[in-house]
């Protein structure tokens, strides 16, 4: 990622400053702040560096979060919850509840506390534990540093971007920093819909029998129960997200590789949707944020403190709901834990029917074609490691 920042910068260079700030979009002046890593507090980390582009936008770094949290900018602070894919979260709504459906929708961050992407961009640079800036005073400081960022923001923001602030408080420029990343965010290279199930639908993929039994199973309302959770529209629907963006626990345990790597107690528990300040009702403990199943086979590892790392393995687990017979985890080897909040497991939506192995690996399968094009090798990676 800093290969491209710097050569997007070398073109910024070598043509004129204001000639190339009268030509940007928004959206173009988002991708390059995604991939710049000034405005980390020791200029190392940047958006792209747990939103990685190359792996469909997720934190795939090896270090010491083991892939379950993000690694901060100082290389030793570390997240509580698993970084969310990047990809796709263009498709949620604002953060709302939804009286009709008496259910809290959308929003940003696996607890919803982001209210838009703009919202959400403004988090991360402030985070002590991620890019770790004092203020947004500093953050706009770095902005000014660099003449092609004044002259940009000037002309897309105003002239008086970089002069005062807004009657609520925020910074003009901090403001027009997290739009363009949400303008970028909006673009089709975060949400491209070109997997083979895409393809499929418009005629240009065959699936295979495998994938095949695995869609049947995934839409059907007397097997598995999946669309509940994951499918916002109507059954093969064209550019379907693969979320319903509401909030569900599904007792996920507590993961015992996380507290192990010392950075919280052993008996945290992730409160999910409660931590969010717009939700006080205990109903809401332990639910967190219906993820796009969009590229899912290659965002390993799942849930939302990593403690599964195969697709297969989440697969067993809610199935050892409804089947007797599926009683280990595959990964430890011991019996599935109990739930980290286990007052309010959603088990209505978890009631289905058992699994066989076939109907687990068929569901696989056909999540497997829920992944972009452009990202398709890693499966083949992922082939190989295994």
């Amino acid at each position: 990622m800093k290969k491209i920042f710097y050569c997007l910068l070398v073109l910024i260079t070598c043509t004129n400053v204001a000639n190339a700030a009268e030509k940007m979009t928004e959206a173009q002046l988002g991708q390059i702040l995604f991939l710049d890593p000034n405005f980390s507090i020791n200029r190392t980390m940047s958006c792209a560096t747990c939103h990685d582009p190359s792996k469909s936008f997720s934190d795939q770094r090896e270090n010491s979060g083991l892939a379950m949290v993000s690694l901060g900018d100082d290389t030793k602070s570390l997240g509580t919850r698993n970084t969310p894919m990047a990809a796709y979260a263009n498709t949620s709504p604002s953060f709302h509840y939804d009286e009709v459906l008496k259910e809290y929708v959308g929003g940003q961050f696996l607890d919803g506390r982001a209210n838009t992407l703009s919202d959400q961009a403004m988090g991360p640079p402030l985070n002590p534990v991620e890019m770790a800036l004092p203020d947004a005073e500093t953050l706009v400081k770095r902005l000014q540093e660099n003449p092609f960022y004044v002259s940009t923001f000037k002309r897309l923001y105003g002239e008086t971007v970089f002069d005062s602030k807004q009657s609520d408080g925020v910074l003009p420029a901090f403001n027009g920093f997290s739009r363009a990343l949400q303008a970028f965010e909006k673009t089709d290279a975060f949400s491209s819909y070109d997997s083979k199930y895409d393809r499929f639908l418009k005629g240009e993929y065959d699936l295979t029998v495998l994938e095949d039994l695995g869609r049947t199973l995934f839409f059907s309302n007397n097997n598995v129960n999946c669309n509940s959770c994951h499918m916002l529209k109507t059954e093969d629907s064209p550019k379907e997200p693969f979320t319903n963006h509401q909030y569900r626990n599904i007792g996920v345990p507590s993961n015992d590789q996380l507290i192990a790597l010392g950075h919280i107690k052993e008996d945290f528990i992730d409160h999910g949707l409660l931590e969010n300040p717009a939700v006080d009702d205990p109903k809401y403990d332990g639910k967190f944020k219906n993820p796009s199943l969009r590229n899912v086979a290659v965002t390993a590892p799942y849930m939302h403190n990593g403690v599964f790392k195969e697709l297969r393995t989440v697969m067993e687990f809610y199935d050892h709901y409804n089947n007797t017979e599926r009683t280990i985890n595959p990964e430890t080897g011991k019996p599935w834990r109990s739930p980290e909040v286990p007052t309010t497991v959603d088990k209505e939506d978890l009631t289905a029917h058992a699994l066989t192995d076939r109907k687990i690996d068929a569901l696989v399968a056909f999540m497997k074609t829920l992944t972009d094009k452009r990202f398709e090798p890693l499966l083949m990676l992922d082939n190989k490691s295994q």
